[in-house]
């Protein structure tokens, strides 16, 4: 099998190859999907989001979402960032039945209003069902689609900086690791870079640790206090959700963000594997899998659940396309949710590791959005296209905090790329001479992959 070509069954590499494969997506998740909760602990003085249910989500709404996507689509969900500015203005309402309310009675209204954020994924999908894929996608060309992924990757490379300055050699170390592999590993060491980047930065940290050696801010590498203290066994903390008004017209808006970064994921996912997911399965059934992933999480207390570009970045390293090494990943969260202390463990993993493997990844994700608008042959000779793709990459990245207003008393936030997608649609829908029609071409395979079949068609191999 040659190396380089994508496997898209990953169950010839046998079942321990296949476990190792899911390890290294549960890596790439872990950091991002547990730091939502650690940041809603923040804004609810420490009565938030329990990290053992959001595993339990983010497993089981990996899986339900598998089930709605009959199983095609490579796509891991993890804890969605775009919902934090609602999670911090409700711990911050002080008035009506909020009134004199604690914390902790504050964050299951919080839930609620997720709830129905989830939910409208479902009109979305209804929209998509009733006038077909190819009227919405009028909507969504490449030059709308291609940008806006290269701005899913660009917007959270700050993230990487941030992460990787605690400890640059440790970033550095990461990042050299992972690309070490990727070009010369050989087998399965090929296949699983990231995994291997987390392995040998993580003992290099605990050496560094042992001989005396800090992070820039002067704090430990490595610190063991929580995994002391946390069980070896013990069952999420759930609860059940409340709604009020407030909090819905807090929490709902937010999903016109979150749907619209949906389609750019699916758009991302797609150009990765070289498969029309937007078609096949159909994006009405992504957005139904996404969107009563969120709800049901929510439901029961923990955060929204969105697809995840860093798990993106892990296909297009690892060239396995299958969909079952991401139900491995979610298999193990699921465990994880049930052994605190292993979760814990995990959680020690240092930011600037965390920060040297997203330069690989959150870059991969935005070569795509370039390779997207390449393979589809997106005319930049035409203002039109010019000025689509400039708005968008401006919106989604000079946006940094998003626009907020205020509706009914409540402040709104819409995130830079909910921003970069809404100017981008309208951009298209209202400035004439359109180059572009959905389903004319092979728009989502792979230019590696038309070479090929070129070579076939003229014999030359």
């Amino acid at each position: 099998m040659n190396s380089q070509a994508p496997i898209k069954d990953a169950s010839a590499l046998g079942t321990p190859k296949m476990m190792v494969l899911g390890l290294q997506h549960l890596f790439a998740m872990f950091g991002a999907t547990i730091l939502v909760p650690i940041l809603v602990n923040s804004y609810f003085e420490g009565e938030g989001l329990s990290i053992q249910v959001t595993l339990f989500f983010a497993g089981i709404g990996t899986l339900f979402f598998h089930l709605c996507s009959k199983f095609k689509v490579p796509a891991f969900l993890g804890s969605s960032f775009a919902f934090l500015g609602g999670f911090h203005t409700i711990a911050n309402l002080n008035t009506g039945i909020f009134k004199n309310m604690t914390m902790g009675e504050k964050l299951p209204y919080a839930c609620g209003g997720i709830v129905v954020a989830g939910l409208l994924y479902l009109v979305l999908a209804l929209v998509i069902r009733m006038v077909g894929i190819k009227k919405v996608m009028k909507f969504l060309p490449p030059v709308v689609t291609g940008p806006i992924i290269i701005c899913i990757g660009l917007s959270l490379a700050p993230s990487a900086i941030s992460n990787a300055s605690q400890n640059w050699p440790l970033a550095l170390i990461a990042l050299s690791v992972v690309v070490i592999f990727n070009i010369w590993g050989k087998g399965i060491f090929k296949i699983i870079p990231i995994l291997m980047g987390v392995v040998i930065s993580y003992a290099c940290a605990i050496a560094f640790t042992k001989l005396g050696i800090t992070n820039a801010d002067g704090s430990a590498i490595l610190n063991f206090a929580s995994v002391n203290k946390a069980a070896f066994i013990g069952l999420p903390d759930f609860f059940v959700c409340k709604f009020d008004l407030s909090a819905i017209l807090v929490m709902a808006p937010i999903a016109i963000a979150t749907m619209m970064e949906h389609i750019g994921d699916m758009s991302a996912i797609s150009a990765t594997v070289g498969e029309d997911f937007v078609v096949n399965p159909g994006l009405h059934r992504t957005l139904i899998g996404d969107g009563l992933a969120t709800s049901l999480s929510a439901c029961f207390g923990g955060p929204a659940n969105t697809t995840y570009g860093e798990n993106t970045g892990v296909l297009e390293l690892s060239k396995v396309h299958d969909p079952k090494v991401i139900r491995v990943a979610a298999c193990y969260a699921l465990v994880l949710s049930f052994i605190p202390k292993m979760a814990e463990i995990i959680g020690t993993m240092p930011s600037a590791i965390v920060g040297g493997i997203s330069f690989m990844l959150y870059g991969m994700i935005s070569a795509i959005g370039i390779r997207n608008v390449v393979e589809n042959q997106v005319d930049f000779t035409k203002s039109r296209n010019l000025i689509i793709a400039a708005v968008i990459l401006v919106c989604g990245l000079g946006f940094a905090d998003g626009i907020t207003f205020t509706v009914l008393g409540t402040d709104i936030t819409l995130t830079s790329l909910a921003i970069a997608a809404i100017a981008g649609i309208m951009l298209n829908a209202i400035i004439p001479g359109r180059d572009y029609e959905y389903g004319s071409m092979d728009t989502i395979v792979p230019a590696s992959e038309k070479f090929k079949a070129a070579d076939k068609v003229s014999g030359s191999n």
